[in-house]
């Protein structure tokens, strides 16, 4: 078993002009205040600090949302053992969420998801976002500060009983973690091979979108979409249109990963969270984060 080698700060400091040790200093000063919030090395602040462009209050913000989330949404990151989780091996026979090794033309890193079983009895949407969270865990902490990051999505498979696996909430809680609490620079959120349940989808998913996401968000009927992007198709697997091998055997990749790495996601889960006994001022709740779960009413598809 593998623990995450984070990349040094050194050696961020010398990818990054912008980043000074002022500002390292000055975060790791407001984190020492905040007695709800787990230690950090200076590799993850630096990781934070590049992905909000080197703004302190953007930065605080951002890691305190990034562990509350992780904290109030046990669905998506409790339970995330790798070799031990029924629903993980499931999950993953059902989908892929993996990094792709070759960038787009700007230099923009990629993560890739698509359907493996088009079964749509077997999807959890809950297990996916579980997945996803722990492939960029595993992506942000081993690869560091990057350009910008691409989210592609392959929608091939997706048909409308699919629909019945999402929940207004359970949307809402991704995309707030992903606006909010990841630290990354989302350049693009690519969608392909679109038909109209993904309309359906869009539906339910855009009031709980900033202008900042939905001005990244494309969707494409063809793979070749994205080619107006910067976004090479060659870079996808071959079941994609691309070029970078076929699909199963890059996830199965990934999947070793995660296994290797089983000991840093159940490390994770003990030390990496908030103590809301001692936030200072009132403690937060997931209602705080979300609002009531009751207000949303469950979808019904026939």
């Amino acid at each position: 078993m593998e623990s995450i080698k984070l990349i040094p700060l050194e050696e961020e400091l010398k990818r990054n002009p912008e980043l000074n040790l002022s500002d390292i200093k000055s975060l790791r000063e407001w984190l020492n205040k905040q007695p709800h919030l787990p230690p950090m090395t200076d590799s993850e602040l630096a990781l934070f600090l590049h992905s909000n462009y080197y703004r302190l209050e953007p930065t605080k913000s951002t890691i305190d949302t990034f562990y509350s989330v992780r904290t109030h949404v046990p669905e998506f990151f409790d339970s995330r053992d790798p070799l031990n989780d029924p629903g993980l091996e499931q999950i993953m026979k059902v989908v892929l969420n993996m990094p792709l090794e070759r960038s787009t033309k700007d230099g923009y890193r990629v993560i890739y998801g698509a359907l493996q079983d088009f079964d749509a009895s077997h999807y959890d949407y809950t297990l996916n976002m579980k997945l996803f969270a722990m492939v960029m865990d595993l992506w942000l902490y081993t690869e560091g500060t990057t350009k910008g990051q691409v989210i592609i999505i392959d929608l091939k498979g997706l048909v409308m009983g699919h629909l019945a696996h999402f929940s207004p909430m359970a949307l809402k809680k991704f995309l707030y973690y992903l606006q909010e609490g990841l630290p990354v620079r989302l350049k693009g959120f690519h969608f392909f091979n679109t038909n109209p349940v993904m309309d359906l989808l869009m539906n339910i998913m855009r009031p709980f979108m900033k202008k900042e996401l939905l001005d990244v968000l494309h969707l494409h009927q063809k793979v070749e979409g994205i080619e107006a992007f910067n976004i090479p198709v060659d870079i996808l697997p071959n079941e994609s249109g691309g070029k970078a091998g076929p699909q199963r055997e890059l996830f199965a990749i990934e999947a070793d990963k995660l296994r290797q790495h089983r000991d840093w996601f159940l490390q994770d889960e003990k030390t990496k969270r908030v103590d809301e006994s001692k936030r200072p001022g009132k403690a937060k709740s997931a209602n705080d984060l979300f609002g009531v779960e009751g207000s949303f009413k469950k979808l019904e598809i026939d």
